[in-house]
């Protein structure tokens, strides 16, 4: 259970670093326009999903708490 808190902890610390950084997730979407015989049309269109800075700062606070906790129970031996 100790080794999985801290996991938990260093998850989210690293997500929280990846969202200040990207500022959000770009993906590409291919959709079909057009479709005559074997020939085929394609539009791509780059979306971007938006990662609120709250979301990152939360889940850093959440790292550094969990891993915290980790810490305290190794130290208390339990």
């Amino acid at each position: 259970m100790k080794g999985l808190i801290a996991v938990v902890g260093i998850a989210l610390l690293i997500l929280g670093v990846v969202s200040f950084v990207y500022q959000g997730i770009t993906y590409t979407k291919r959709e079909k326009v057009l479709e005559v015989g074997p020939l085929t049309a394609t539009k791509e269109t780059r979306k971007t999903v938006p990662l609120s800075p709250v979301l990152g700062g939360a889940a850093l606070v959440g790292g550094v708490i969990l891993l915290a906790a980790a810490a305290m129970r190794n130290r208390g031996g339990s």
